[in-house]
């Protein structure tokens, strides 16, 4: 935000100073021949026209400091004073009134100047400060994402050391003489399963390092639903639990891309799952949030510590013994490409609910950012 200010202000062209001493010697010259070919019987317009000096002296002392305040007023008074002499030499009084207002003419010029040099020396000392805090934040912008890379590539060591050290044990005990037929085929499906467990670990860091553009589609959040329980209700059954559906009649369709918000909610279902020890419910909810459609997913198991919440969504982190760490990292990044917002609370009743809010109108705001930055 502040770079665009930055830039929006750079973009303005201010007038060159050349341009400015034009206005001010305009105004100064315009002023004088109202003067001069204006009859000296009619005083109250040329107590008018003696005003008008303080705009060019005034413009000069804003743009040039104390100094261009000073020239102005001197040159305002160089043109005056010979009307003076010449208009008002009968008029003792009325012309030492007028001298006394040139007097004025420096006393403004000077004054406005040293509080305009004032206010642009504050103004540069924001702008310098204002460059300091871009710096800082740019230096701290790479940190953060250096020390991201330091903690993504520790991560990703660790997951992949540990399938691979046992596929190497398996295959140590496959070369063997001594071992038996039985554990050469344990140790087969171990290389089998830890190979998996690899597949399963790049297609998810594909996933989240390259994550597909979404292609969106008008969709109903209850099909949407209805589809997630087909796919996830026999292994969910399994275990004793059961999968609700609690959608209102007047829930509208929104955009979406499906096969993303299908893997979204399902990944969610998955993790709901897993998290039950036990048989009980794990409700798909959805309703109409203002101009989004909140779908929710509210599971009966342990929940997620409070000190936990805030990294549910980084990327390796993961409580399970198994897990790649990367799931609801994609979550994340899905929900957030469909311009919503993914949340976790803990149930007062114990468990987790995880929510999504998703814009009903995908392609108008798509529509909108394009032609916004074609500006």
């Amino acid at each position: 935000m502040i770079q665009n200010m930055w830039k929006q202000d750079e973009e303005v062209q201010e007038p060159k100073p050349l341009t400015r001493i034009v206005v001010v010697a305009a105004g100064i010259a315009v002023a004088s021949a109202l003067h001069y070919f204006t009859s000296p019987s009619l005083i109250l317009w040329h107590n008018l026209f003696q005003r008008l000096y303080y705009l060019p002296i005034i413009y000069a002392a804003i743009y040039f400091g104390w100094r261009g305040g000073l020239v102005a007023s001197t040159a305002s008074a160089v043109c005056y004073i010979p009307h003076i002499l010449h208009a008002w030499h009968h008029m003792l009084d009325y012309a030492m009134n007028q001298y006394a207002e040139i007097i004025v003419f420096f006393l403004v010029g000077t004054v406005t100047g040293v509080l305009a040099d004032r206010g642009m020396r504050q103004r540069r000392e924001l702008a310098a400060l204002n460059r300091e805090l871009q710096d800082s934040f740019e230096q701290i912008k790479r940190a953060d994402r250096l020390s991201a890379i330091g903690q993504l590539s520790a991560s990703l060591a660790h997951e992949i050391r540990n399938p691979l050290a046992s596929i190497d044990g398996a295959t140590n005990l496959i070369e063997s003489e001594q071992t038996p037929q039985e554990m050469r085929k344990a140790s087969l499906a171990i290389i089998r399963k830890e190979v998996q467990r690899l597949n399963r670990l790049l297609t998810n860091l594909l996933d989240f390092a390259r994550p597909r553009k979404p292609e969106f589609q008008t969709v109903q959040a209850d099909r949407l639903i209805d589809g997630i329980i087909a796919l996830a209700g026999h292994s969910a059954e399994q275990k004793g639990i059961t999968l609700q559906k609690e959608v209102s009649a007047t829930v509208p369709a929104f955009e979406c891309d499906p096969e993303q918000m299908k893997q979204v909610i399902l990944n969610l279902v998955i993790n709901a799952v897993q998290a039950m020890t036990g048989a009980g419910d794990i409700v798909l909810a959805a309703r109409q949030q203002d101009s989004s459609v909140a779908i929710s997913v509210r599971d009966q198991g342990p929940g997620i510590d409070a000190e936990d919440l805030d990294k549910i969504f980084n990327p390796f982190y993961t409580t399970k013994d198994a897990g790649t760490g990367l799931g609801l990292s994609v979550v994340y990044q899905i929900v957030n490409q469909h311009g919503g917002v993914v949340t976790a609370v803990r149930n007062p009743e114990g468990g987790m609910t995880f929510s999504l809010t998703i814009p009903l109108h995908q392609r108008r705001d798509v529509e909108q950012e394009a032609h916004s930055g074609s500006r």
